[in-house]
């Protein structure tokens, strides 16, 4: 391939814009990878549109922004967005200024009443699930009771576990699993590996597919995602997917890297 960026579409155009992936990507826990903040710098440096992705719906970006900060990944305002945002734009589309049954956090409620949702256990249009520490048998039941009588099921992300310091704990999936086991009603999931979350994401950055790369560790979301996408991919193998194993898929990213770091910016013939 000839032209600019990592995979480059016509010599002399500016960078490729990039979608991260944040967890295995940038961090592992509460530390940052080696050379993550060192990639997200030169991305500020060279004016390279970004975006880092997370499907936690639970913080707001300034929330997640602070989070960050305090470990060493400094990610400046409007870089960075969530399935909740994902889910907020999606209703917006739907269903303008729509109401909604939320099970969720702060990220997820608050981006629900920007786009201009009501919230509310009154016959509301949709229930929406999202990412809590604090699930609870009553809001579930309810919940339940609500998509049994119509309401439409939206669930933020798929995940059905997710990792802790203490081990993993139920996620948006699990909960799901159940609601939809309660009621036969499947949710429609926002976040990856949907590639809604990448056109979303998309959007928001202002830049086409052609213009912008994936970079996740995770060849069963990132990759496949942004290629659906219509995107370019970088798998790092510095999360959850090993070198080996990428041979088990039907697919393919267009790199494999052992880490951001490795990632050049420069232009390249």
């Amino acid at each position: 391939m000839t032209g600019a960026g990592v995979f480059g579409h016509n010599e002399g155009m500016p960078n490729n814009a990039f979608l991260l992936d944040m967890d295995g990507v940038l961090v592992r826990g509460s530390t940052p990878i080696p050379g993550a903040p060192q990639f997200l710098a030169r991305l500020v440096e060279t004016n390279t549109p970004f975006l880092v992705l997370t499907n936690n719906p639970m913080y707001t970006p300034r929330d997640l922004q602070h989070r960050l900060a305090t470990i060493g990944l400094e990610i400046p305002d409007g870089h960075l967005f969530t399935s909740a945002m994902a889910t907020a734009q999606f209703l917006d589309h739907q269903r303008p200024n729509g109401t909604a049954f939320v099970i969720g956090e702060t990220g997820l409620t608050s981006a629900l009443h920007e786009v201009g949702y009501i919230l509310t256990s009154v016959d509301p249009e949709y229930v929406v699930l999202g990412e809590t520490t604090f699930y609870n048998f009553e809001r579930i039941t309810e919940a339940i009771r609500l998509v049994a009588a119509g309401a439409r099921f939206i669930a933020t992300n798929p995940d059905s576990s997710g990792p802790t310091e203490q081990g993993i704990v139920p996620a948006c999936g699990a909960m799901a699993s159940l609601i939809e086991k309660a009621t036969g009603v499947a949710p429609y999931f926002i976040g990856k590996p949907n590639p809604l979350m990448m056109r979303s994401a998309l959007n928001y950055l202002g830049v086409h597919s052609e213009d912008a790369v994936m970079v996740g560790d995770r060849m069963d979301t990132d990759v496949i995602a942004g290629m659906e996408a219509g995107m370019d991919t970088i798998l790092v193998l510095s999360g959850l997917t090993r070198d080996a194993d990428v041979e088990r898929y039907p697919y393919r990213p267009t790199r494999v890297l052992p880490s951001v770091a490795e990632i050049d910016l420069a232009l390249v013939p």
